[in-house]
């Protein structure tokens, strides 16, 4: 009964296909643009979930954290390098530990080389940065321990911020000058493209203390840390260690909230992750309502179906068919027609969202996952039922002798 259910409504649809098209059409439209849509949300947690894949499983990052009511009153919680040295010294199961000093005068006074200038991100930091963020230099050497403990004036660069300069591809011994400093280039890191059109790449990193001495005697600095725990430790136990540490060193009492903030790299990647969900809900529920206004077209077209076939439905019945197998009958015409549209919406939709991440530049490829696909088909299918029970239903109460007088 299945098969002939089937093969009567593909007879169906084929003979009225002008109709039967311009309904899945709306279906399609709708599967179309929930595609799309969580293609290109997906695609973008993909490529920022690599992003943090970068900085390895095991790796901390700390930071200062200052509510906003204590901002109000003026008062900023900070890192200091002494917290740099209590965590090296007193937490076990560090592999390497690095601090960044974040520095606001490469985008103030700008890095200057010959006649041209650039503004990028400049960070004091030590030997370990390369081995906590696994980035190493592609051309020259990176900063040593020499560097930092003699306060030299040199420095590392993000390929971009070299191009933005005019440097030469091998600019090692070239000098560049920050805040009236000069401070030779030692060498150029790996390049790491652009996420989102922000380049990874632009940015220049000196030495931990010469950035102290930068900033001048008796500024208080406040530092980030990153560190790598080591392979055999327990991360949450080194975590646990560190915000113990601290607490301590601030002086915080039990009850009182932390006033700095551990984080991991998958951490991070879920708060990014928990916001992309969202975005795929809230809007793929917008543009779900094509869906609702598909639905329409086709009860629509299925009592139209209805109407014109009166008269066969009286003779079926008039030969002994039941209410549930002219149900069936129309029931599967109607999801043929929306998992029709579902499988032509899903198609256009992926080569719409493929074609839209091909034309804006620096967009991650789109990803389309499994529970996507299933959904569309599965939620085109449930809106043909939905949709086709009432003209399904119509047809099935039909009583056969009035059916048969239909003109």
């Amino acid at each position: 009964m299945l098969a002939e259910n089937c093969r009567s409504a593909f007879e169906s649809i084929a003979a009225h296909s002008l109709r039967s098209f311009l309904t899945t059409l709306g279906i399609a439209i709708g599967v179309a643009a929930v595609v799309v849509v969580i293609a290109l949300v997906q695609g973008m947690q993909a490529a920022i979930a690599e992003q943090f894949q970068g900085l390895g499983g095991n790796s901390l990052s700390i930071a200062s954290f200052t509510p906003v009511e204590e901002a109000m009153k003026g008062r900023f919680a900070r890192l200091s390098p002494e917290d740099l040295d209590l965590i090296a010294s007193r937490v076990d199961g560090i592999a390497s530990i690095t601090p960044l000093l974040h520095s606001p005068l490469g985008a103030g006074g700008g890095i200057r080389y010959g006649s041209r200038t650039a503004f990028a991100p400049v960070q004091g930091t030590t030997h370990s940065y390369q081995d906590v963020y696994n980035a190493y230099p592609a051309t020259g050497r990176f900063l040593s321990v020499a560097d930092d403990r003699r306060r030299r004036r040199v420095c590392v660069l993000g390929d971009k911020t070299r191009q933005n300069l005019g440097l030469p591809d091998n600019p090692v011994g070239e000098y560049v000058e920050l805040a009236g400093e000069w401070l030779k280039v030692v060498g150029v890191m790996e390049p790491r493209g652009e996420l989102f059109g922000i380049s990874q790449d632009d940015y220049v990193l000196v030495p931990y203390r010469t950035m102290r001495s930068l900033h001048g005697p008796g500024a208080d600095a406040d530092i980030a840390i990153q560190l790598a725990v080591a392979a055999d430790a327990d991360r949450d136990a080194v975590q646990h260690s560190i915000r113990r540490v601290l607490r301590r060193a601030h002086g915080l009492k039990p009850g009182d909230p932390d006033d700095f903030h551990i984080q991991t790299p998958d951490q991070i990647a879920a708060a990014f992750a928990a916001i992309g969900g969202t975005v795929t809900a809230v809007v793929g529920g917008i543009v779900g309502v094509s869906l609702l206004v598909g639905g329409i077209g086709i009860m629509n077209i299925m009592l139209v179906s209805v109407t014109e076939r009166t008269r066969e439905i009286g003779i079926c019945k008039a030969l002994g068919a039941t209410r549930r197998q002219i149900l069936l009958q129309f029931l599967t015409e109607a999801l043929a027609l929306s998992v029709m549209g579902g499988a032509l919406g899903l198609v256009g939709g992926y080569g719409l969202a493929s074609g839209i991440a091909a034309l804006i530049p620096n967009l991650p490829s789109v990803v389309v996952p499994l529970w996507a696909i299933i959904l569309a088909v599965g939620f085109s299918a449930g809106v043909g039922v939905a949709f086709g029970i009432l003209p399904a239903a119509k047809a099935a109460d039909l009583d056969p002798i009035d059916a048969l007088r239909y003109e």
